[in-house]
Formats: structure tokens, sequence, C-alpha cells
């Protein structure tokens, strides 16, 4: 018996989260920073779910853990960045997934335009948003995000997490698009 043909309440059982991870690790995603203006500062935290979610109106979304001790202080000022990390900056990437300590301690950062949440420095691209709405989804949040304002560096490489770990990522011949051809 596979746990294709188990009924739904066996087959939440037969789901570890070592084996999710393991194969969810098989989906490549990119890795960003969220960061945020809070009363005791700069705060933020390493984010990789995080997407688009609409073209009109500009939404974005992005999942932080229920244990995270950034995500409420990012929360509570309702507006954050989302800095795109570049192929060279893993050390960015774990400075960030830590908790506790000064994350922006050297860092020679920027505020935003729309809100003041941090711009890190040699990302891919940067976005400041304004929290919509946010829901319970297991042992995370689930937030959903107006993008306010968005600027990307040409001529980046991202870095991405795949099977557990922080990677550069390089484009192979030209870059395509997915979309189908246009006709006439």
């Amino acid at each position: 018996m596979t746990t294709q043909n188990l009924p739904d309440e066996q087959r939440r059982i037969a789901v570890s989260s070592d084996h999710y991870r393991e194969v969810l690790g098989h989906f490549i995603t990119g890795v960003t920073v969220v960061t945020a203006m809070h009363t005791d500062g700069p705060v933020g935290f390493t984010c990789q779910s995080f997407g688009a979610l609409s073209l009109d109106p500009p939404l974005v979304f992005l999942c932080a853990s229920k244990t995270s001790t950034s995500w409420p202080k990012v929360a509570a000022g309702g507006r954050f960045g989302v800095n795109i990390l570049a192929h060279d900056q893993i050390a960015m990437a774990r400075r960030f997934a830590v908790s506790g300590g000064d994350k922006f301690a050297g860092i020679s950062w920027s505020a935003g335009w729309a809100g003041g949440a941090p711009a890190l420095p040699g990302t891919l691209g940067w976005l400041e948003c304004e929290i919509v709405t946010v829901h319970e989804a297991g042992d995370h949040w689930f937030v959903v995000a107006r993008v306010l304002d968005l600027a990307a560096i040409p001529d980046r490489r991202p870095l991405t997490f795949f099977r557990g770990a922080l990677a550069g990522f390089a484009v192979h011949g030209p870059a395509e698009s997915p979309r189908a051809p246009r006709k006439g």
C-alpha cells in the first residue's frame, strides 16, 4: 500500500518533517533578507520563503517562522524591506539567519524611500513593502504585502538555497522567458 492509497488522516501521519525537508529541498529558492526599522534599531532575518503574488496590485508574500525573534519587530512597524541576495552574499545570509546580536554591525546600509527599511549593500534587488494581511499557517506566518518601491541591480547573479546549502547560480546560455511566443 502506498501513501497515495491511505486515508487523509493516515497520510498526514506518514509525512515526517525530515522527509518533507528532504523532498522540498529539491526545489531551488532564492535567498532574501527581510529588514525593518524598530524602536530598538534596524532588525532583519534571512528568508527563503518569498515570492511574487500579484502584478495588479503589486503583491508579494513571505513566510516567517513563529519562533522568529525578529519577525515580531519587523511586523510591528507594518513596513519592511526585502533584500534579494547576490551569489557572493553567503556570509550576509548566514549573519541574518541567527538570533541575537547586532546583525547590522559593520554594514553600511541605506534607508528606503517609502518607509525607511534598511537596504543592504551589494544585493541583486530590493523591495519596500507594506503588510496587507498575515495568516497563521502551521508553524509559520504567511504574510501578504503590497510593494511600495523596488529596484534591481543588473548583471548580478542570485544566491540560491538547494538541498540545504547556499550556492551561487549561473545561467548557461541566453536567458529565456517561460512565456510562449506571441502569434501574429
